[in-house]
């Protein structure tokens, strides 16, 4: 018994040490392969276009309005995430409910479902689902159409017009900004809200006065995280809000519509203007999230 005792307490020698060589190569190899592959596509659409591409893309004033139509679309795709995802992350970092869980899986329901079915579901939902007897296009494009005779500029209803492609980035966007504010209030200590109340403060106040400021880091990278995810949506925009020449055409749709001529060039080209419009956006994300880790 003795003997099996001194065995159970003797520490291990290095000798008896495995080599964490063999587990940290294949973490190495394993990362450092899906790093080569994003790299690998980087370089290959930088090798397929030019200086030259670019300049053509950028003189093409269908290219230019898409340009022009997709900065205007994801701003505003990231300022209705932000008024949305705000309340919503703060609701789910501060309260405890009934059937939250569900509200909680709901609110991820447009993460997870394929684009498509976003657009085809938001497609159905303003034409085929009857309000009194009439579709719910037929009742904001009757508003709709008083605002347009009153502005031409504004248009004169939902689908397969500037609102659609808004309302189709809106609903998968705002799905990531809502997780992005609910990780960053649930990153700020509570008590000081409580003490405030305390003190005669109520929640709204305690809110506006503690919690929103010091989540001020955390809006700005929900809404350009919004706005990044809005760049690149197109299975929502192309059947919700459809890829109509200087109407309803963004830049993901134009990728699509450049391969559908045959101007492959041209669909690069445009990709690599959007690949570093991401970069620039993912750099922001970062240093806003380094910055407010300090």
């Amino acid at each position: 018994m003795e003997a099996v005792r001194m065995m159970a307490v003797e520490p291990y020698s290095p000798s008896k040490i495995r080599s964490d060589a063999p587990f940290l190569t294949a973490l190495w190899g394993i990362s450092g392969m899906y790093v080569l592959l994003i790299i690998a596509v980087l370089a290959a659409d930088a090798s397929y276009t030019s200086a030259r591409d670019l300049w053509a893309a950028l003189e093409d004033p269908n290219v230019r309005a898409s340009i022009w139509l997709t900065l205007l679309t994801c701003t505003a795709t990231a300022i209705l995430s932000v008024l949305v995802s705000v309340p919503a992350g703060y609701v789910l970092a501060r309260f405890n409910f009934p059937l939250k869980k569900i509200f909680d899986a709901i609110l991820d329901i447009p993460i997870v479902l394929p684009p498509l079915v976003i657009g085809l579901s938001l497609l159905i939902l303003f034409n085929q689902v009857m309000i009194g007897g009439q579709s719910i296009e037929k009742w904001i494009g009757g508003w709709m159409e008083g605002l347009h005779a009153w502005n031409e500029n504004i248009p004169s209803g939902v689908t397969y017009k500037i609102p659609a492609i808004i309302l189709a980035q809106f609903t998968v966007s705002c799905a990531f900004a809502v997780r992005t504010m609910r990780n960053t209030f649930e990153g700020i200590d509570p008590r000081q809200e409580e003490v405030a109340m305390t003190l005669g403060c109520g929640r709204s106040g305690a809110f506006w006065l503690i919690a929103l400021p010091q989540a001020a880091r955390g809006v700005i990278a929900a809404a350009t995280l919004a706005w990044a995810r809005a760049l690149g949506e197109f299975g929502p925009v192309l059947v919700f809000a459809g890829a109509t020449r200087g109407s309803t055409e963004v830049l993901a749709t134009t990728v699509f519509l450049e391969i559908s001529i045959g101007n492959l060039e041209g669909a690069v080209a445009v990709s690599f203007l959007m690949i570093a419009v991401a970069i620039m956006v993912l750099s922001a994300v970062r240093l806003l999230g380094m910055r407010q880790s300090v």
